[in-house]
């Protein structure tokens, strides 16, 4: 079990890394957004890479991003139960969310993004269709590698989960049930 813990620790900071990244994409969308903008409106100019840049930036902290808020327990979950079970219980139920639907979700949603998503688009080394526009194949290998970041940290999760059940490590596993 040591061996997989040192694997899941690598895999959280492998996230925890992309994670950083995704808040400095989010920072430069900003910035592009703001600018492209003060181009326009200030000084009569545009462009469409700008544009462009801009959805990519963001396209790319969400993707990169849902790993990291994977680790860090921030995805919404279903209050029907979790919000009322013990510790114990939840653990078994975020144990079977991964297992029978994150895990297979995202490694089917990574191979066909690269096979029908990524791969044509670099076969042919795709251009944007707008004047002054961005290469299209770069953006769209993120959302393969996005997917394989939230395998691996599913892969993380579950191994904590297990390690847990077994009275290795001690998580954070606070919840904060809705009210209304």
């Amino acid at each position: 079990m040591s061996a997989l813990l040192k694997f899941s620790q690598m895999i959280d900071a492998l996230n925890g890394y992309f994670g950083r990244f995704a808040n400095v994409c989010i920072l430069l969308a900003c910035v592009v957004s703001a600018t492209n903008a003060l181009m326009r409106y200030g000084f009569d100019l545009s462009n469409n890479w700008p544009l462009e840049l801009q959805w990519y930036l963001f396209g790319t902290a969400v993707m990169l991003g849902a790993a990291y808020t994977l680790r860090e327990n921030g995805h919404v979950r279903v209050d029907l139960l979790y919000g009322n079970v013990s510790e114990r219980k939840r653990l078994f139920i975020d144990i079977f969310g991964l297992i029978f639907f994150l895990l297979p979700a995202c490694t089917l949603i990574a191979w066909l993004s690269w096979k029908t998503l990524f791969l044509p688009s670099w076969s042919i080394l795709e251009q944007s269709s707008n004047s002054g526009g961005l290469p299209r194949y770069p953006i769209k290998l993120i959302v393969p590698f996005g997917f394989f970041l939230l395998i691996l940290q599913g892969l993380s999760e579950l191994i904590k989960r297990f390690a847990m059940l077994q009275g290795k490590i001690q998580l954070n596993m606070h919840y904060e049930k809705e009210t209304q």
